[in-house]
């Protein structure tokens, strides 16, 4: 197994992540740095920062769904202020899949399992996000229309998604990607600005019974039904 791999399927990060610390020599094997193409051996020994890594048969998937209120940043530093590491004060090491901003609120994963990590936040893999949005202004047809066929924004075009009015100035989106303050940047180039941002589902997770601020641990089913989406693409 090559080493991103290996480290991602432990939960200490996404694979990523674990690039970024072998390419800064933070990673040994059998006390040897390892490097970008290293494999992983059984019975070989891991460590980052000096620090040994647990096999990943010796760790416990965690998998935590939290309804964010506004205010919190999706960030693992304990030394930024407000950062969801703290609101939730886990006592595993654990990190969001995807982001929402500082403004936004509603559901954030958060799992120590890397693969399903990498999985959900890939573009590529097409697994849905819904959101709630509040607007400044009402809501056309052909606002909507717009948004569900693409727009031009940081340098691409977005993916043509789902998206129906649900009030005078509200709306659904359901994205399949990504991109930085997506949202806000979609209704900003059509000259809307958000007022309120809330996702309301990730994939089969839903919002539905969990207040802003609680969160929970997935249920055995749910964890179930989330390997076999992230299996099927």
């Amino acid at each position: 197994m090559r080493v991103n791999r290996y480290i991602a399927s432990t939960g200490y990060c996404s694979r990523r992540a674990a690039d970024r610390l072998v390419e800064a020599g933070d990673v040994m094997i059998n006390g040897v740095p390892a490097t970008l193409g290293s494999k992983i051996k059984p019975g070989d020994l891991v460590t980052i920062c000096g620090q040994t890594l647990a096999p990943p048969s010796e760790s416990r998937r965690v998998y935590i769904l939290l309804n964010k209120p506004p205010g919190i940043i999706c960030s693992s530093r304990r030394d930024v202020s407000d950062n969801i590491m703290d609101f939730i004060d886990y006592p595993t090491r654990i990190f969001t899949v995807g982001r929402l901003d500082r403004d936004s609120r509603g559901l954030i994963l958060l799992t120590n399992d890397g693969l399903v990590t990498n999985r959900i936040i890939r573009a590529r893999y097409g697994h849905e996000k819904e959101y709630e949005v509040t607007c400044d202004r009402d809501i056309t047809d052909a606002m909507i229309k717009k948004i569900r066929n693409g727009l031009s924004i940081l340098n691409t075009v977005t993916r043509p998604c789902k998206a129906w009015k649900t009030g005078p100035r509200t709306f659904h989106i359901v994205l399949t990607q990504g991109l930085n303050r997506q949202i806000r940047r979609m209704c900003g180039a059509l000259n809307y600005k958000v007022l309120d941002l809330r996702r309301v589902r990730i994939m089969h997770l839903s919002i539905e019974g969990l207040s802003e601020g609680a969160w929970r641990e997935l249920t055995d089913d749910e964890i179930t039904e989330l390997h076999r989406l992230v299996a099927a693409k």
